[in-house]
């Protein structure tokens, strides 16, 4: 198998790197939001109690920005990020993955303490 590193996006908070977006994740963003055909739509991603690790990650379709919201650049799109989960997400790698298991937005999170075999929740650590 051959190695490579795909290109990604990362959104500097500070002196730390927030969240990064992989070139795969930032292409299946533009497709989602292409389809909406909605010049105001932008994908949320969250964290929200749930999950059977106390903690599920999640994401919407959403028109408007918050005051405590980051923009995150995803390619010359943006993703937006409430500030409660921006904490829970620092350092965390959105990539967009199709396997076996279907196709996904699969988050890495150097947060998470541990996680649920699917990968879509988690506790914190």
């Amino acid at each position: 198998m051959e190695d490579y590193q795909l290109e990604c996006n990362q959104y500097k908070v500070g002196k730390e790197f927030m969240i990064e977006i992989t070139e795969n994740a930032t292409i299946k963003i533009a497709d989602i939001l292409a389809e909406e055909n909605n010049p105001k739509a932008r994908i949320r991603v969250f964290v929200q109690g749930g999950g059977c690790s106390g903690m599920q990650y999640g994401f919407t379709i959403d028109e408007e920005q918050n005051e405590d919201d980051f923009e995150i650049p995803a390619g010359s799109l943006s993703m937006l990020v409430d500030s409660i989960s921006a904490q829970y997400l620092q350092n965390a790698s959105i990539d967009y993955v199709e396997d076996l298991n279907g196709s996904q937005f699969k988050i890495s999170n150097p947060n998470a303490a541990t996680t649920c075999g699917c990968g879509s929740s988690f506790s914190p650590t």
